[in-house]
This record gives C-alpha cells, sequence and structure tokens, in this order.
C-alpha cells in the first residue's frame, strides 16, 4: 500500500491550497483516512479524519470551518481543501490509511497503518 500527497507548496496568508493523496495498493472504498500535520519541534496534530464511508468527518478546532476533507473513489484519492491559510499552518502535511474495513475515523497515529512521505506547506507573506 502506498500513499502519495501533493499540492503542497508556498502561499500567502488568506490563500488556499487543495492536497492530495493518491492511494495504491488498497481501495479507500472500505478504510477510515487521516490529514496530519507535523512542525518540528511540535506535537502531531490530526487535522481532519474521515471514517470509512465518508459520512462522519472530523477536524481539529484550529482547521474547522476552513479545511475540508473529501475523497474520489474513482481516482482513490482523498483530498483536503484548505482555505483561508494562515502562518500558523505551516507545516509538513501527511496522510494516513488504517488497515481495517469499516473502521471509524480515529485520531491517534498508532491506528493508522500507512502513511504517505508528506508534502510541505507554507504559508508566508
Amino acid at each position: 500500500v502506498q500513499l502519495v500527497e501533493s499540492g503542497g507548496g508556498l502561499v500567502q496568508p488568506g490563500g488556499s491550497l487543495r492536497l492530495s493523496c493518491a492511494v495504491s495498493g488498497r481501495t479507500i472504498t472500505y478504510y477510515a483516512l487521516a490529514w496530519v500535520r507535523q512542525v518540528p519541534g511540535k506535537e502531531r496534530l490530526f487535522v481532519s479524519a474521515m471514517n470509512w464511508n465518508a459520512r462522519a468527518t472530523y477536524y481539529a478546532d484550529s482547521v474547522r470551518g476552513r479545511f475540508t476533507i473529501s475523497r474520489d473513489l474513482a481516482q482513490n484519492t482523498v483530498y483536503l481543501q484548505m482555505d483561508n491559510l494562515s502562518p500558523d499552518d505551516t507545516a509538513t502535511y501527511y496522510c494516513a490509511l488504517v488497515s481495517q474495513r469499516y473502521s471509524n475515523f480515529e485520531t491517534t497515529a498508532h491506528s493508522y497503518d500507512f502513511w504517505g512521505q508528506g508534502t510541505q506547506v507554507t504559508v508566508s507573506s
């Protein structure tokens, strides 16, 4: 199973980015997914997560109302639309996938078995 993130980059405050996470080796149809960000020296933050059937989602307080998680089953890809970005959103963003079918979303790292390599998001003027 391989997860490949893309879509990161440099954006000005107030701008938008859409991150993509292409999954291969397993269909995402039956599995919970999450987006996690990490800043060196700080704790990992679960930004957003989605349960296996996409009927339940989670957002960290700091991004709720600005970020949206979604998926495209035909593309086997998960997205994170990020709007109204601020410098505090600067981080490396990772997507993660559980290995158990029909799972609810989780917000602990040990619940996820597959991780991407990360994509850097920098918000700066």
